[in-house]
């Protein structure tokens, strides 16, 4: 079983290939901008150009732009080898990584939209505990659980807290074979993790 991984729901762009959950090779690139340029040559440059059975991608939360890039990147390719698509969530790719250096409980602070903060939990499991919130930095630090922090605001929420341990990270796809199976998703959609700025008109 040969699986791609696709991860630019942030500023980080990436993309690896796996045999059997071992990497065969992978990229990662903090981009900040320009990930639907550089993210299918990045593809192109893994062995076979990332031909696999199983294409696994990132939903977000994270950047609009970034989830569609990389879900319309993913549903192609696995059309095109007939290939089974999953998605998981950014949050837990996040906590993972955490966990491998520290397997324990940990929540997770990413940057969001308008200022505010994506929070959510994980447990020892690596399993998320309660929903995905999009919160003001006050109130993240205010109802964060655990004394581990990760991701890209994971400073920030510990130094407004005055307690804790940050482990400051963005997503990376070669890391992917760490999630649980239990928060991969079939028929894969966008997770924005708070309402859109645009709303439709109200019915007259």
């Amino acid at each position: 079983m040969r699986v791609l991984a696709i991860d630019c729901a942030t500023e980080n762009c990436s993309a690896a290939l796996f045999s059997n959950g071992e990497l065969i090779d992978g990229r990662c690139e903090r981009l900040g901008r320009g990930h639907a340029e550089r993210l299918v040559p990045m593809i192109a440059e893994l062995p076979d150009k990332g031909r696999a059975d199983r294409v696994i991608v990132s939903l977000g939360p994270g950047s609009f732009t970034g989830v569609r890039i990389g879900l319309a990147a993913a549903r192609a390719l696995a059309l095109v080898w007939k290939a089974e698509t999953l998605g998981y969530p950014t949050l837990a790719l996040i906590a993972a990584m955490a966990r491998e250096a520290h397997p324990e409980a940990v929540s997770v602070a990413m940057t969001g939209g308008h200022g505010e903060w994506f929070l959510q939990d994980f447990g020892p499991d690596g399993l998320p505990q309660g929903e995905l919130a999009s919160l003001p930095p006050q109130a993240a630090a205010d109802v964060a659980r655990h004394h581990r922090v990760a991701g890209s605001e994971a400073e920030a929420l510990v130094a407004r807290r005055g307690s804790g341990s940050a482990v400051p990270l963005l997503p990376d796809a070669r890391y992917v074979p760490l999630l649980s199976s239990s928060v991969l998703l079939q028929n894969p959609a966008p997770l924005y993790g708070r309402a859109p700025d645009a709303k439709l008109p109200a019915a007259s």
